[in-house]
């Protein structure tokens, strides 16, 4: 699937399955899910290589949930996918459920690591890159961090590592987002001028809009399409809570938490900016 429009739907379902679930437990992290969910569609409706009735297919492309509790956002993506259905969203951070409140490999089907710990993800990608490649396994390794994840020694470990080993088969997504629990991402450890760091340790790096579809699409493309033997990375500037005003403008969106009626009322004002969607 490469058409906007429709990866525009995606997107947008992405969303209302995060606000859906976010309103089963009244909390989480929404601002995360609608700030992340474009970078999801792309990444589900277009981009990646797999089997949704085998999610453990030999030859798919891997994608890593470093950031654990993007996790709302990853479940509406593997629904959409066809992974997971959509009847166990009810069931979201339940007991015994199948989609707890932070990744979990051994819960999720399609879910490739236990993520959360931050800064754990982009290491195991590493890893995984260099064993797909003795393999002769064509398959790229995805990994999805946070900005936060930045301010850990581990990654910048990881990042050097894969340029020595050129492991063009890997492709890092980070959400920059500014905001992490305990404040602004740049202010609690400032990481800028980011792009300028990646490419010093020997990545190939874009930096787009993340809440721009074209861009998105565009960034994702250029990166599978590279022959050289670097790994690529790919910088998302993403607005927390997009979608929903009044989500977008609360200084503190790291975990929300919102009164019962609101939930419905965020559902509604995306729902009023994509018409054409049926309200599931």
């Amino acid at each position: 699937m490469s058409n906007i429009d429709e990866l525009s739907k995606v997107a947008h379902r992405i969303r209302r399955y995060a606000l859906r679930m976010g309103e089963v437990q009244g909390q989480g992290y929404i601002g995360q899910a609608l700030g992340y969910a474009d970078v999801l569609a792309v990444a589900y409706g277009h981009a990646l290589n797999f089997r949704a009735d085998d999610p453990t297919w030999e030859g798919r492309d891997r994608f890593l949930l470093s950031h654990g509790h993007y996790a709302i956002a990853f479940y509406g993506a593997l629904i959409e996918a066809g992974v997971i259905p959509e009847d166990e969203l009810d069931s979201y951070g339940s007991d015994d459920s199948r989609l707890p409140m932070s990744g979990m490999a051994s819960y999720t089907p399609g879910m490739e690591i236990s993520g959360g710990s931050l800064g754990q993800g982009l290491p195991i990608a590493v890893g995984m890159a260099i064993g797909l490649r003795h393999q002769g396994n064509p398959a790229f390794v995805y990994n999805s961090m946070s900005d936060g994840e930045l301010d850990e020694g581990s990654t910048w470990e990881a990042a050097m590592s894969a340029a020595h080993h050129s492991l063009g088969n890997l492709i890092c997504l980070v959400d920059i987002n500014n905001q992490q629990a305990d404040g602004p991402s740049g202010k609690v450890l400032g990481f800028e001028p980011i792009a300028d760091k990646w490419a010093a340790f020997g990545w190939h790096v874009q930096r787009v809009n993340g809440n721009d579809l074209p861009a998105v699409l565009k960034a994702f493309d250029t990166a599978r399409a590279l022959t050289d033997a670097k790994p690529r990375v790919i910088l998302f500037d993403t607005l927390m809570g997009k979608g929903v005003p009044f989500l977008e403008t609360r200084e503190k969106n790291h975990f929300i938490r919102v009164d019962p009626p609101e939930w419905q009322d965020a559902i509604q004002i995306l729902d009023e900016s994509q018409p054409e969607e049926v309200a599931q």
